[in-house]
């Protein structure tokens, strides 16, 4: 290796390893100024200087069906990037996220001598937990964002570093509200409560019905209640729209493109859906209710698989039901306003509750704030050396 001038290899497979691996090339820069990034890199990689062999894009495909269209592809661009690493021989090869392509990629090489990094762990504690044989297999070191995946992997002696979350580095320990009221064109005296149906269509299709409905019976009991809906493209807005025209025609809501965590820090309160929404949400110090429907024969599989007590991430970074977890049938405008209307009580008894879940949500901040980019440079740093 030249210890001053190493070739390091990332892939990352959409936009949010796009952006960790732009964060992390930075700090790398700052150990290994003339360092050689190539690799498989979105808009945010290039532009710090690494090198891609085809658009990131190519490998951004969501679901079965789309995966099982696009397989020829995929497996022709997989044997590509193996056959370039091989003739390139980087030092370290860092694969970001992507499991399905990146494990497969990483152990080809770690056969090959290459040492590898998996960066942000599969879902392996919470189900399918033999997977973690294949990680070992494949990588020399997994980062893991948050503390109880370090704990996992510690269980069977795979090498693991926590490097903290990088959300929890880029939302201050207490947001400014007025700052975000500002930005939505917000009156800071409004109330406001945020709706996170999810950034699926799939996902709107199950939530937006029982989502509006619970708005609606809100409404009824707080009338200067005000509902932000942050939407993150057309496509899923225009999908909201239809259920809403449907559902709550007469419902008076206020749409935003994009703006979710804006949205978020000014509300009173949030219902979502379970996925990092509820992790964004507690970094924003918004209390939640988390809630989530499938289809039933999925819900019954997905029930025997996953081996956690908690769905969502702030309980279990906490151990603990911090935040009400409404799930399939669960998941209904009753059971919804009963658990938001505690949050949107006026009274001393709730107001003091909410208070000291926002600190027990500031404590966890805390504990995943470690500046995540720069944890990662120095573990790759250290694996290099």
């Amino acid at each position: 290796m030249n210890t001053q001038n190493p070739t390091i290899a990332l892939v990352a497979g959409e936009i949010s390893g796009d952006i960790l691996g732009a964060g992390l090339i930075n700090a790398l820069r700052l150990h290994y100024p003339n360092a050689k990034f190539i690799g498989i890199a979105g808009e945010k990689m290039q532009q710090a200087g690494c090198e891609t062999l085809f658009d990131m894009q190519e490998l951004s495909v969501m679901g079965l069906a789309e995966v099982v269209k696009h397989l020829p592809r995929l497996l022709k661009r997989r044997k590509q990037v193996i056959n370039t690493m091989l003739e390139l021989k980087p030092d370290i090869f860092i694969g970001i996220d992507a499991p399905d392509f990146n494990l497969y990629v990483e152990n080809k090489l770690k056969q090959q001598g290459i040492k590898t990094v998996h960066y942000v762990s599969p879902s392996v504690w919470a189900w399918r937990q033999g997977r973690v044989h294949k990680i070992a297999k494949a990588t020399n070191l997994v980062l893991a964002l948050l503390p109880f995946e370090k704990a996992f992997y510690d269980r069977f002696n795979v090498p693991c570093k926590f490097i903290g979350h990088t959300m929890a580095d880029a939302i201050p320990l207490k947001p400014n509200r007025s700052e975000a009221c500002e930005k939505l064109g917000l009156d800071e005296k409004g109330r406001y409560m945020a709706i996170l149906a999810g950034s699926r269509c799939s996902e709107i299709e199950f939530l937006a019905e029982p989502f509006l409905k619970t708005a609606q019976l809100l409404k009824e009991k707080h009338p200067d209640l005000q509902f932000l809906v942050p939407l993150v493209n057309e496509k899923t807005q225009q999908l909201f729209e239809q259920i809403k025209n449907k559902v709550a025609p007469e419902l008076e809501l206020i749409l935003l493109q994009g703006n979710a965590r804006q949205a978020m820090i000014c509300a009173e309160a949030t219902l979502l859906a379970s996925g990092t929404a509820a992790l964004e949400a507690m970094l924003c110090k918004s209390p939640m209710v988390v809630g989530y429907k499938l289809k039933p024969l999925t819900h019954t599989i997905a029930k025997r698989l996953i081996k956690t007590e908690y769905y969502t991430l702030p309980n279990l970074l906490a151990n603990a039901p911090l935040v009400p977890e409404l799930i399939q049938d669960e998941c209904n405008p009753e059971n919804l306003v009963w658990h938001l209307n505690s949050y949107l009580a006026q009274d001393s008894e709730s107001l003091k509750e909410k208070n000291e879940l926002k600190q027990t949500f500031t404590q966890i901040h805390k504990e995943i704030q470690c500046d995540a980019d720069m944890q990662a440079a120095l573990a790759v740093v250290e694996l290099l050396q």
